[in-house]
């Protein structure tokens, strides 16, 4: 489970400011002049509260985020009857008794439970500054820093991000590309089959488009989190998902690898996938719209290289020659 869900899931600020400060109060208060027995009783029913408020937020998230308890297993590495515990507020006593050396330490839970490092003075500054800001401005400011972080080598080192609609020849390309900067080709929907240990068409009929977005944006995460250069290979419908295609862009370089709608009908059933054309005979129209809603997305790609009739060779050696790409591998090199 990555940081920030961390963060949300045992987020204590959303724990009723005004009453948690009341029990530890009261707890405190009984600490100092109370009867044992009554301190302890004091301790057991704030810690089971502390534990019912973590269940029903932990399953609240999951069912906002249409998470089955096995895909939130898999994610978080969790098993799946301790997530049972831990939504029924009957969870290990160690949680609270976390939360009972985070009150000591005059901090919130989250800062221990959190991998990240506690957010500083000017982050806390920065996250005020935001809070006041209107939705519009929310989303200019974003959209600065994303170009920011585009233009800056140190935040995305070579990691060479290809997308496009199947049939444009990214896994082709994309191994191409690996042999030539010896660096590793991954397929972010073989990532995708490995986590639910289940091919991606169960996937879809068992959890929908959500449950592979959801396990889509974790592969894309679990990838790039170690900062390793390579070649990706993403799913036709990431730039449809905007919070992870924020991610990508602003964390790989991107190539749209772009082929009109009947190369791409044209290499999918080259591969012997019949499926797109059975008894749809508005196959290809139906593909015509795709291309023309997702057009404006995928533009949004550092470099756009057109694949019709082209050689796999070429097509590297194009997306090799742009220059902002070589200025980030010889910034890496």
């Amino acid at each position: 489970m990555s940081s920030t869900e961390s963060t949300q899931l045992f987020n204590v600020n959303n724990y009723s400011n005004r009453k948690t400060e009341t029990m530890f109060e009261t707890a405190h208060q009984s600490e100092i002049g109370g009867n044992p027995i009554d301190v302890k009783k004091s301790r057991e029913s704030i810690n089971a509260e502390f534990l019912g408020s973590v269940g029903s937020k932990i399953k609240k998230i999951r069912k906002e985020k249409k998470l089955t308890r096995k895909l939130l297993s898999a994610k978080s590495g969790v098993s799946e009857r301790y997530l049972a515990l831990l939504e029924s507020g009957k969870g290990n006593v160690s949680i609270a008794l976390l939360r009972q050396v985070a009150q000591s330490l005059d901090v919130e839970p989250e800062i221990l439970i959190s991998n990240s490092a506690p957010i500083n003075s000017e982050s806390r500054l920065l996250l005020g500054l935001l809070a006041g800001l209107s939705s519009i401005d929310q989303h200019r400011f974003k959209d600065q820093l994303l170009k920011e972080l585009r233009n800056s080598p140190s935040s995305r080192s070579y990691r060479i991000a290809l997308i496009g609609l199947r049939g444009a020849g990214k896994t082709t390309v994309g191994q191409r590309l690996a042999v030539i900067l010896s660096i590793p080709f991954i397929e972010i929907d073989r990532e995708i089959e490995k986590l639910a240990d289940a091919p991606l068409s169960e996937i879809f009929i068992t959890y929908g488009q959500e449950g592979y977005r959801n396990l889509e944006k974790t592969c894309l995460e679990n990838v790039l989190s170690n900062g390793q250069n390579c070649i990706i290979s993403t799913g036709g419908s990431i730039v449809q998902e905007p919070h992870t295609y924020d991610f990508l862009l602003s964390t790989c370089y991107t190539v749209w690898l772009k082929a009109s709608p009947k190369e791409h009908m044209d290499r999918v059933l080259a591969q012997g996938d019949l499926r797109p054309i059975a008894g749809n005979g508005s196959a290809m129209e139906q593909l015509k719209q795709i291309l023309v809603k997702r057009q404006s997305n995928y533009e949004k790609a550092d470099v756009t290289v057109g694949t019709d009739g082209k050689n796999p060779n070429i097509i590297a050696s194009q997306i090799l020659a742009d220059r902002t790409l070589r200025k980030l591998i010889q910034h890496t090199n």
